[in-house]
């Protein structure tokens, strides 16, 4: 933000929960687990896919098509 300001699109990639509150914060700050990583691989790509509609402003197209493709509607 201090380098280019507040106009960009940002996305974000959540882990998984890892199954107790007090673990919360180092979870989050932590890698993705092994079993993690094929899911991962298939959301950036998803999200590389759609990142289109992010360029051009459409943040909902963006959301469904990167949901549609990893098999949520």
């Amino acid at each position: 933000v201090a380098h280019i300001g507040e106009d960009f699109r940002r996305v974000r990639i959540g882990i998984g929960h890892p199954g107790h509150k007090d673990q919360v914060t180092g979870h989050v700050l932590g890698n993705y687990a092994k079993a993690e990583m094929e899911d991962l691989a298939h959301l950036l790509g998803a999200v590389a896919t759609e990142a289109e509609w992010l360029a051009k402003g459409d943040d909902v197209r963006f959301m469904n098509n990167v949901a549609m493709r990893m098999g949520r509607e």
